[in-house]
């Protein structure tokens, strides 16, 4: 385990983010990407697919924080949908239940197609990257770099 998460953000449109994640969701940086992933959700951009595939491990705080996540995107009127899950968290997610309400998709393209039909999100371009990586679960960003490319306390039944 470690003490650094990555988040690296691109808006392929107006009202969607994908977020690649790297590294541990565990005690130490879940509140890191419960923050750092909240302030993506908003009105506007309350779509959200979180790349879990640089993801090395997860523990009951991770999980929490993805629900969480999933509470937050739900509250601004959007989704939150997970993309190319490692073997050991997807199986954490089935046995918790949380792959029923939390949708699954193979890759982040895949979970940007399901989610094109939503009315807020459009097929204008805007595309744009940042990236913050944190250290330490102290949740200051060790660098923000905008660019102009491509950019638990319980399982399922706090789901509801």
């Amino acid at each position: 385990m470690t003490d650094t998460l990555q988040l690296t953000v691109r808006h392929p449109r107006p009202g969607l983010a994908i977020a690649l994640v790297a590294g541990d969701m565990d005690t130490r940086t879940a509140d890191t990407l419960r923050r750092e992933a909240s302030e993506i959700i908003q009105p506007g951009c309350a779509h959200l697919v979180l790349d879990l595939s640089q993801v090395r491990f997860c523990d009951s705080a991770g999980l929490s924080a993805l629900i969480g996540l999933w509470h937050a995107a739900q509250a601004a009127g959007g989704a939150l949908r997970l993309a190319d899950v490692p073997d050991r968290l997807m199986r954490m997610l089935v046995l918790t239940g949380v792959d029923a309400v939390l949708p699954v998709h193979a890759t982040a393209a895949e979970a940007v197609t399901a989610m094109t039909d939503s009315p807020s999100t459009s097929t204008s371009e805007h595309d744009s990257i940042t990236d913050a990586s944190t250290g330490g679960g102290t949740g200051e960003p060790a660098a923000v770099e905008p660019t102009a490319r491509d950019s638990a306390h319980s399982p399922a039944a706090d789901l509801s």
